[in-house]
């Protein structure tokens, strides 16, 4: 019997236990609409021809970058009904930077501490971000948008796997109609 919280049920997490997740390295993400209802537009002769709800999650997913200094992107895709995406940590070149001003004595992180994921430089973090960015502007013109509870990542583990999920991440408009994702 699955173990409940809050007198719900919880689904384990799918993230792998033993790893370190804002460790230096490129993540396969996917993150899918609620229901997998197709909010960003639709797929026409293999290009994605994205609406204004499909533009805003394109220009929101290049803004990460600047958001996170220790993010690199790799190739991404919009989809109609989700987003691929790889990302890259790579805290080599990034200074730490502890809080300044009024906030640098103030305990950190709430209940949760310095357990608090968003206090750390990881892909939950990124991805919580992105998600509750689209969310908020999103929701402007199309106010029933939501984001699947969770996402889906791979650690990408050598150059070849890289490449080859590079390709399947370019490639995924041509292929929609065989995407798992196609007919939900």
């Amino acid at each position: 019997m699955p173990d409940k919280y809050k007198n719900k049920y919880r689904i384990p997490s799918a993230r792998l236990q033993s790893w370190d997740y804002g460790s230096d390295g490129a993540y396969f993400i996917t993150i899918c609409t609620q229901d997998r209802i197709h909010f960003f537009g639709d797929v026409e002769n293999g290009e994605m021809l994205l609406n204004e709800a499909g533009l805003l999650a394109e220009q929101l997913w290049l803004q990460i970058a600047a958001q996170f200094k220790f993010i690199e992107l790799g190739n991404f895709v919009v989809m109609p009904n989700h987003v691929h995406g790889i990302l890259i940590i790579n805290k080599n070149d990034v200074p730490d930077t502890p809080p300044t001003g009024e906030r640098a004595n103030e305990p950190r992180g709430g209940f949760a501490g310095d357990k608090n994921p968003m206090l750390n430089d990881n892909i939950s973090r990124v991805v919580r971000w992105y998600k509750g960015r689209c969310c908020f502007d999103i929701r402007k013109t199309c106010k029933d948008f939501e984001w699947q509870t969770r996402f889906h990542d791979h650690i990408i583990r050598d150059a070849d796997s890289f490449e080859t999920i590079q390709d399947y991440i370019a490639n995924n408009p041509q292929n929609w109609k065989q995407d798992k994702f196609y007919n939900t």
